[in-house]
């Protein structure tokens, strides 16, 4: 008996330490002391996540603190997120001091959860402080770098197959927001483009008397104008591989291409593997490739330079003379875990290749490698900068380590927008929603140069989040998961000054809801959130450091692009939307019910209207213009307002949904009598119901020349005269 009175009592021991300990908070992010020390920039926001909620009371300077490498503590400050679990350290406001040569983080013990409990020890955290961003510099560190990251994703391969992940909210649905007149009242549209003067890469271009369009493996130049005289006049195109178009950017005489090649390669990379380790790499040689031709005479285009680099293609800009190409290349490190496979065998950097540098095809050196200090992708982020009308002049290429999924560029800077997630090193089911890193690159030509970073806390959505005025960068984010009520999502608008530090905030916007798009327009910023209804926020930034709601309108259905139509009228282009009620969950959910446009008047700030709204109805309509920006024809004086439109219409009872139009609707906009359907183009020839689209017949673009409007779609080119709509040409493009 005394025999099982001991043993119960060592099993109640046990349950009870196993208990306190379970529930010891710890920190989730503390840094390995086997791991090499790591690099930080001035500027950086270190944060400190928690298994447990904390006693706010615990959070002072003597629990938290930084020193230098003489034990002297910085001047830094304290904040802890709504959730409780998230401590920010503020850098000092200058930075840190460039001359020490280390600094410390300590956490002491004396920080308590919310239920009393005290912290795990955790040892003095080291790191380093540099003003740019850190070299690669060697192929050592490099391969390391990769090592490392294997090394994690063996982690959390083992954390994810025990059901412990870090959820993130899917932020794919896109949103835009065009300045009002990008389009032009001149003799032609323009693509439509985020900032003026910035141009954007498209798949169709326009010049007032040609049209430049691709048509899958090859681009097309068209005679549009006159539209009586409507004739092909060259057609660019490519052997197999060796060039897949996906869009085009135009500049005077110079027409470039940009696409993918994808080869097959006669040696794996150069890489001086053995041909028995061929299995570990890949076959295949992906490229991102810009081709520059001068149309001087459109009928004969001739290839004056190519520029090839290793990778994908993200974005490409257009500032005077130079194309600005953003890239992505994902190297295949893993054979570098592989005991066959001697890591100095491997070359893991891009490759690039430009016809105006004799050297042919080469590695980018190592000593012109940075990496993003808070990123731990690993893709190479690469931005070329091309002179378009000066063949000989060598490309500059700026690589960077580290993922840029955002990239948002004004006049004078480029902005890109690194996802940061907590490196959590213990097992935990608490869920962190990821934040961003942005990084201010000036431009000048050729030269890229890092200027500044700063960590923002949520995602931002796209490009139309992030916005420069009068030297303060200015973004929008959303944190927190939506139908997470632990981590319940919120929205934030940042300000920062021209050094990239924070100057004015509004914070906790429609909690539970997540950012559909904003508009950033001078002083005035516009943020439509939605989960259920659509709010639309009116912000006055006059004053950047303390930025205001002044009102917020709630309508039915949401706004994924805001598109403004004078100084106090926005226009709304989203989905028109039903709460549909389910017994089997407690909160109706969301059904769209067809697209919604809606004509917003600001001139109240404080008191926003919706004076108008069109709806096309059809729970399966969707436009491009929900998710692509360049696909709106927007011209004020002449009065369009035109896109490309699916009409689905779906008949209760029957098990499929009929596609009812497939084309084009043109309106005019006035603001006493709202939207006035003007016409409705279309290149199908069936008429009725049909139950799929019409792929080679959709149309992806409408543009205007003089007093002609234009649609483009695979397989013809039609003409209507503006005032009457009436078909003026035709052009059929499978001849």
């Amino acid at each position: 008996m005394k025999k099982w009175w001991l043993l119960t009592g060592v099993v109640i021991i046990i349950g009870i330490g196993y208990f306190y300990w379970a529930n010891q908070p710890k920190v989730l992010n503390a840094w390995d002391e086997n791991q090499e020390t790591p690099v930080v920039l001035q500027n950086k926001i270190l944060k400190i996540n928690f298994s447990k909620k904390i006693d706010v009371q615990t959070i002072k300077g003597d629990t938290i603190y930084v020193t230098d490498s003489e034990g002297k503590r910085q001047n830094v400050s304290l904040t802890i997120d709504d959730d409780q679990r998230t401590v920010l350290i503020q850098p000092p406001v200058t930075g840190y001091n460039l001359s020490s040569s280390y600094f410390t983080l300590h956490i002491e013990n004396g920080i308590r959860s919310t239920q009393g409990r005290k912290i795990k020890d955790i040892p003095p955290m080291k790191f380093i402080v540099e003003r740019t961003l850190p070299v690669i510099g060697t192929k050592e560190k490099l391969n390391d770098y990769f090592l490392q990251a294997i090394k994690e994703n063996k982690q959390k391969t083992r954390l994810f197959s025990r059901g412990d992940a870090i959820a993130t909210e899917d932020s794919s649905d896109a949103s835009a927001n065009l300045k009002a007149d990008s389009s032009g009242s001149g003799d032609f549209s323009e693509t439509n483009v985020q900032v003026d003067g910035v141009d954007e890469a498209d798949i169709v271009k326009n010049d007032g008397r040609y049209v430049y369009q691709i048509l899958q493996d090859r681009v097309l130049i068209t005679k549009a104008y006159p539209a009586s005289e409507m004739k092909k006049v060259a057609a660019i195109t490519f052997k197999e591989h060796e060039l897949s178009p996906q869009e085009l950017i135009l500049y005077k005489d110079r027409l470039v291409v940009i696409g993918h090649s994808f080869k097959e390669m006669q040696a794996i990379r150069e890489s001086g593997t053995s041909a028995n380790d061929s299995a570990l790499l890949p076959i295949h040689h992906h490229t991102l490739k810009a081709n520059i031709y001068d149309i001087k005479d459109r009928s004969k285009p001739v290839l004056e330079r190519e520029v090839e680099i290793e990778g994908s293609y993200l974005t490409a800009r257009r500032s005077n003379n130079y194309l600005y190409l953003i890239s992505n290349h994902h190297p295949n490190y893993w054979p570098l875990a592989e005991e066959k496979v001697k890591g100095k065998d491997i070359d893991l950097r891009p490759k690039v290749k430009d016809s105006a540098d004799n050297d042919g095809s080469k590695y980018i050196d190592y000593k012109k490698i940075n990496y993003f200090t808070d990123s731990k992708d690993t893709n190479f982020t690469i931005i070329s900068s091309i002179p378009i009308d000066k063949p000989r002049k060598k490309a500059r290429f700026t690589t960077y380590l580290g993922s840029g999924n955002q990239l948002y560029m004004s006049k004078e800077n480029i902005f890109i927008a690194v996802n940061t997630y907590p490196d959590l090193t213990t097992d935990t089911r608490v869920e962190f929603s990821p934040d961003t890193s942005v990084y201010k690159f000036t431009f000048n030509e050729e030269v890229v140069e890092f200027k500044h970073s700063t960590e923002i806390e949520g995602t931002v959505l796209n490009q139309f989040s992030m916005d420069e005025y009068k030297g303060n960068f200015r973004v929008a984010t959303t944190s927190g998961n939506t139908w997470n009520d632990d981590n319940p999502s919120s929205n934030h608008l940042f300000i920062f000054d021209e050094k990239l530090r924070k100057i004015g905030e509004i914070t906790d916007l429609a909690q539970g809801e997540r950012i559909y798009s904003a508009r950033f327009m001078q002083d005035r910023i516009y943020i439509v959130t939605f989960k259920q209804v659509d709010p639309l926020f009116v912000i006055d930034a006059s004053n950047p450091t303390k930025p205001k709601v002044k009102g917020e309108l709630k309508i039915p259905g949401f706004s994924n692009y805001l598109h403004p139509y004078d100084e106090n009228h926005l226009i709304g282009f989203g989905q028109n939307t039903k709460l549909v009620e389910n017994s089997s969950v407690s909160e109706p959910f969301v059904q769209t019910d067809g697209i919604k446009m809606s004509i917003f008047d600001v001139s109240d700030m404080n008191n926003p209207i919706e004076t108008h709204t069109e709806i096309i109805k059809g729970n399966g309509t969707y436009s491009p213009l929900n998710y692509d920006h360049k696909s709106l024809l927007f011209d004020k004086q002449r009065n369009i307002f035109a896109f490309p439109i699916h009409i689905y219409n779906y008949e209760e009872g029957r098990a499929q949904i009929e596609n009812s139009f497939q084309g084009a609707m043109v309106y005019t906009i006035d603001m006493k009598d709202g939207f006035n359907l003007a016409a409705k183009l279309s290149h199908t020839q069936t008429e009725g119901k049909k139950r799929f689209e019409q792929w080679e017949t959709e149309i992806q673009r409408l543009l205007y020349i003089q007093d002609t409007i234009y649609s483009l779609s695979r397989s013809k080119i039609l003409a209507h005269e503006l005032s009457t709509y009436e078909k003026i040409g035709q052009l059929d493009l499978r001849e």
